[in-house]
């Protein structure tokens, strides 16, 4: 068994949760990211639908993770390299001038409170699969 997998089966639910209800949301009201932070309105409202939808997709892969630990690791690896480029695009958009640096406050939720569980998992994924056939071990 994976160590800790109590632990990443309700990481992976939290974020397919958090990542499904956010998606949901980003759909419906586009303009809420708009609201928070202080930045334009209506130009920019389709990237945001279109970034919930993507979001949301990955809520349920996530869900998947939580219920096949041993094979979840492609995800999560995708999933982690998004938490890391995800910050450096908005990084690169308010450097620009086209977001506002208050957007950083999404890279909290989005982002940043993930890192360490997902890298967690990994490492833990990795240790287990000198134990076992997984193609990460080759």
């Amino acid at each position: 068994m994976i160590p800790r997998g109590g632990f990443h089966r309700g990481v992976f639910a939290a974020a397919g949760i958090y990542n499904i209800a956010w998606g949901v949301y980003c759909v419906i009201d586009p303009q809420w990211l708009f609201r928070l932070t202080d930045g334009a309105t209506q130009d920019r409202a389709e990237v945001v639908s279109a970034l919930g939808l993507v979001i949301g997709l990955y809520g349920l892969l996530y869900f998947a993770v939580a219920r096949d630990l041993e094979h979840g690791w492609q995800i999560v690896g995708v999933g982690l390299a998004g938490k890391v480029l995800g910050p450096v695009g908005v990084a690169y958009a308010v450097a620009q001038g086209s977001w506002p640096a208050s957007t950083f406050v999404v890279c909290l939720t989005n982002d940043f409170i993930w890192l360490m569980p997902f890298a967690l998992y990994l490492y833990d994924v990795r240790r287990y699969s000198k134990h076992v056939s997984l193609p990460l071990a080759s």
